[in-house]
C-alpha cells in the first residue's frame, strides 16, 4: 500500500472501473477498485446470492515449459505436480530453506506446459526464483492478458451464455477455449468459497468481455473490500497477512495442500526447500497453528491484535492476522496464530482491543461452508 501514486500500475480495466464509479486504492503496486457504489456489504452479499465480477489482472500469469516441467517445479514446491492430471489444477506453495512460505499459487497442467497464477505483490520475486532455480525450464511471463474472476451461484449460468462448455467444468478443472473474446483460459476456481471461475482473456478483448458479463442482471462488479470479507468467511489465507516467510505449511494448517507422495516415505519424498523442517512438523506437529477466531460482540478483531490465554495474562500466546465483519454470517470473524496448547476448537482466549481484553473463541474454518461444484 506504500507505493507513491505515480509509481502505481493500472490494469486494462482501469477506465471501466472509473466509469462504474469505483473507489480506487493502492494495492500490491496497482491502482485497484476497493468498492463500487453498491458498497462493500452489498457487494459481498450479492456475490453470495448471485454473481460478482472481480478484476484480478494484477496477479502474475506464467507459463512453464521444459522436458518435464512438473517434476522440475517439484524442486520448489511440496506439492505433487507430476501427479496432477491434464486439465486440472491445484493449490501450491513456494517454500524457502527454513520451511517458510514465499508465496502461494495455482498450478494448472495444460498438457505440454504448466500455467501458474501467482500473487501480485510476489510475482517479480517468484519469477526470479523460478528462473534462478529452474534452469531446465523456460519461464514465460504473460503480459498481454487480463484475469477476471466470476464468483457466486449464478456464475455458471452467466459464463455459459458466453462460453457454453463452462457449465461442464468441475471444481479445479481448467480449459482453453475459443470465444467471441479470443482464446480464453478458464479455471473453475476462485477466492470466495463460492462456485465460480477465473478467466484469462486477451487484453484487446478484456473490456468487452467484462461488459458482456456486467450487462447480465445477475452480475455486479466487486472490489477488494468484499473480496477480503468473502475469502475470510471461506477461511482462505491472504499472503503477507496469514502466511509469509515466517510460517510453515503445517503451522498454517495447510497440510491438505501437501500430497502423500511428497511426505516421509512417499514416492517423491522431500526434495523441496525447507523439506527437513516441514516433514518433521508433519510427523511431530508444530508449536503454533493458524485457527479461526470468533470474537464476542459486534466489533471485529483486526490484524495485529495480540491474543492472551487469560484476561490478565502478561505474555501473549498469539496474534490475529486477518479480521473483519462477516456479512453472510452476521458476526465478526478473525483468523490468527496461537500456541498449539490453545488451538483446540472451543478454547476461550482473549484479544487485546485498544487496551481492553475481549473474549474470543477458537473456531473451525471455513466460517461459511464452501459451495464448489465437485
Amino acid at each position: 500500500m506504500g507505493a507513491a501514486q505515480d509509481d502505481l500500475k493500472r490494469t486494462g480495466l482501469y477506465d471501466l472501473h472509473l466509469e462504474l464509479g469505483a473507489k480506487m486504492v493502492p494495492f500490491a503496486g496497482y491502482e485497484m477498485p476497493v468498492q463500487y457504489p453498491l458498497g462493500v456489504m452489498k457487494e459481498h452479499l450479492h456475490t453470495r446470492s448471485a454473481a460478482g465480477l472481480f478484476d484480478v489482472s494484477h496477479m502474475g500469469q506464467v507459463i512453464l515449459r521444459g522436458d518435464n516441467p512438473a517434476l522440475s517445479l517439484e524442486r520448489l514446491v511440496p506439492q505433487s505436480v507430476a501427479g496432477l492430471a491434464e486439465g486440472r489444477q491445484r493449490y501450491g506453495l513456494f517454500t524457502n530453506d527454513d520451511g517458510g512460505i514465499l508465496d502461494d499459487l495455482m498450478i494448472a497442467n495444460r498438457g505440454d506446459h504448466l500455467f501458474l497464477v501467482v500473487n501480485a505483490a510476489c510475482k517479480d520475486a517468484d519469477i526470479a526464483h523460478m528462473r534462478a532455480n529452474l534452469t531446465d525450464c523456460e519461464v514465460e511471463v504473460i503480459d498481454e492478458r487480463a484475469l477476471l474472476a466470476l464468483q457466486g451461484p449464478a456464475a455458471e449460468g452467466a459464463l455459459s451464455r458466453l462460453v457454453p462448455s463452462a457449465k461442464d467444468m468441475k471444481f479445479m478443472d481448467v480449459a482453453v477455449t475459443d470465444s467471441d473474446f479470443g482464446e480464453l483460459w478458464i479455471s473453475r476456481s476462485g477466492y470466495t468459497g463460492e462456485d465460480g471461475y477465473e478467466v484469462s482473456v486477451p487484453d484487446a478483448h478484456a473490456v468487452a468481455f467484462a461488459r458482456a458479463l456486467l450487462d447480465m442482471d445477475e452480475v455486479e462488479p466487486i472490489g477488494l473490500g468484499a473480496r477480503d470479507s468473502l475469502r475470510l468467511e471461506a477461511g482462505l489465507c491472504l499472503y503477507g497477512n496469514d502466511i509469509d516467510t515466517t510460517t510453515t505449511p503445517v503451522e498454517a494448517a495447510l497440510e491438505w495442500a501437501v500430497q502423500k507422495v511428497r511426505k516421509t516415505s512417499g514416492e517423491r519424498e522431500g526434495g523441496f526447500p525447507g523439506a527437513d523442517r516441514i516433514l518433521a512438523e508433519f510427523e511431530n506437529g508444530a508449536t503454533r497453528r493458524r485457527v479461526g477466531l470468533l470474537p464476542e460482540g459486534r466489533a471485529p478483531m483486526r490484524a495485529g491484535t495480540e491474543l492472551y490465554a487469560t484476561e490478565d495474562a502478561v505474555t501473549p500466546i498469539g496474534q490475529v492476522t486477518s479480521g473483519a465483519f462477516g456479512p453472510s454470517i452476521e458476526r465478526p470473524m478473525s483468523m490468527g496464530y496461537v500456541t498449539i496448547e490453545h488451538a483446540e476448537t472451543g478454547t476461550r482466549i482473549f484479544g487485546d482491543v485498544r487496551g481492553k481484553r475481549q473474549p474470543v473463541t477458537v473456531a473451525d474454518m471455513p466460517f461459511r461452508p464452501a459451495t464448489y461444484k465437485r
